[in-house]
């Protein structure tokens, strides 16, 4: 069995799309998924699954959260490997940057077709700084996310595809929990 991290969007968010850490851990033992830890409010699920395929598992868990609690919730499934990979490439790794909590992760469902990340490389925003991989873009936001003009929703716009966005602490409790 390997071991997989869920990254969902937008729940527990404003009051809106509400789903309590205990019910979802139960959702996912009822997928036949193992040793389930959810980590804060947001969204965040480590288990284990013999389903080998991140895709499936994606469809898989937002299907039971759509039968179950009555909305859509987009999910990305990383495993452990690609979650250290997505931490060891972070180019924003100052000690001042990390604790000011101005480091961020933008997770990708899909590397962005070449014609919309050519126009995003091209764009700046003041106060904000950002590097591109595959499946990441890493964020620096120096006045802090709240703040930020560069968040989700504009990613999501401007590369057309689907994203969710975690700061540096969470990303390396993940990592501990999934190890």
């Amino acid at each position: 069995m390997k071991t997989y991290i869920a990254f969902l969007r937008g729940i527990n968010v404003s009051g809106k799309h509400k789903i309590p850490m205990a019910e979802l851990r139960e959702l996912c033992d009822s997928l036949k998924l193992r040793d389930v830890k959810t980590y804060i409010q947001s969204g965040n699920v480590v288990f284990k699954s013999e389903l080998e395929n991140t895709s499936e598992l994606e469809v898989l868990i937002s299907k039971a959260i759509l039968k179950n609690f009555g909305f859509e919730v987009p999910v990305i499934v990383k495993t452990t490997s690609q979650l250290r990979d997505i931490l060891n490439e972070n180019p924003f790794e100052s000690e001042d940057e990390i604790i000011g909590k101005k480091v961020y992760f933008v997770l990708l469902n899909d590397v962005p077709k070449v014609q919309e990340l050519t126009k995003f490389k091209g764009e700046s925003y003041e106060n904000e700084e950002f590097s591109i991989s595959d499946n990441c873009i890493y964020l620096k936001c120096k006045a802090g996310y709240g703040k930020a003009k560069l968040n989700n929703n504009l990613i999501e716009r401007k590369l057309k595809v689907l994203a969710t966005t975690r700061n540096y602490r969470t990303m390396h409790k993940l990592l501990e929990l999934s190890n």
